[in-house]
């Protein structure tokens, strides 16, 4: 394993996507002092187009030029916020993730300047999100709320906020401590508040299948809990073969002494109907818990409901 070589990294420009990388590159430094790490900047289209997040259509607008480009030789590896990451097919071919780092704060956050709690938001209040699984859970919970239309960088929905277009934010908690703006939080939202997505807070570190070198060098880089909780995650969207219009929320939680618990939400897009599952084991799989918990939100009718959602 060639410990000196010129690791090319793919990335997005947005600040969010820049602290992930600058927080891979250190801790490549840190394992190998003698490899050079490079940045190879991508504007992803999910970056520019304007409009609703759900309006995109396809994950790919924030991913897809990157792996073309780790296809095509362009770099050696790419750094995905896995939320971002389309749940079929689980891989794209050709490519393998390495490694998952240690998964950060997976919860949501609120903003108000006022300080003020989800809660305590009166009637009218103007939150800005376009995900479609947080319109859900707040049409549901808070139906007293103005949802409005947000979506790009995390430093330009607050630029947003600041200039009065909206009135708080629901943002992730993570991503807002990754580019130094925690500050603002005035609330860290539980996940029972607000069930966030599959894949939340977890980075991965994507190389081509066959460079075994690369996979060998970033595979010290992951976290094995962090490795479970996404394969089981990641196995309920790749069975669920939702899009992006289609609310669907969940997370896991591997322990230490083997066991794995893993819950999922699907809903429709004005938080009406809820279809949740949940599972604990300590000797299924990561993939077959996942597999399990999706093929029951399936019995209880979730294909249904997200192929009754408009693409």
């Amino acid at each position: 394993m060639d410990t000196t070589r010129t690791i090319r990294i793919g990335a997005r420009t947005s600040p969010m996507s820049l602290a992930q990388v600058a927080q891979v590159t250190s801790d490549l430094r840190d394992r190998y002092p003698d490899a050079q790490v490079e940045l190879v900047p991508f504007t992803a289209a999910g970056d520019l187009e304007p409009g609703r997040q759900a309006e995109l259509h396809d994950k790919g607008a924030f991913t897809g030029e990157i792996e073309q480009a780790l296809l095509t030789g362009v770099c050696d590896m790419a750094v995905h916020c896995m939320k971002d990451v389309a749940g079929f097919p689980l891989n794209v071919p050709g490519t393998v993730f390495a490694a998952h780092p240690a998964r950060a704060d997976i919860r949501d956050a609120l903003i108000h300047p006022g300080g003020l709690t989800l809660d305590q938001l009166p009637p009218g209040t103007r939150v800005g999100t376009s995900a479609v699984r947080r319109i859900a859970q707040l049409a549901a919970s808070h139906p007293h709320l103005e949802l409005v239309p947000s979506r790009g960088t995390a430093n330009l929905r607050l630029a947003a906020l600041k200039a009065g277009k909206v009135d708080a934010l629901v943002l992730a908690a993570s991503g807002l401590e990754r580019i130094g703006e925690q500050h603002h939080i005035s609330e860290v939202l539980s996940v029972e508040q607000m069930c966030p997505p599959l894949g939340a807070a977890v980075l991965g570190l994507q190389c081509r299948a066959d460079d075994p070198e690369m996979i060998a060098l970033l595979a010290p880089l992951g976290d094995r809990l962090t490795t479970r909780e996404i394969t089981a995650e990641r196995a309920v969207l790749n069975l669920l073969r939702g899009h992006c219009n289609s609310p669907i929320a969940g997370y896991a939680r591997a322990f230490k002494d083997g066991r794995l618990a893993l819950r999922a939400m699907v809903f429709t897009p004005d938080g009406a109907t809820v279809l949740t599952a949940s599972r604990t084991s300590d000797h299924l799989t990561p993939q077959a818990l996942g597999e399990d918990v999706a093929e029951a939100l399936i019995r209880d009718g979730a294909r249904d409901l997200i192929d009754a959602i408009a693409r």
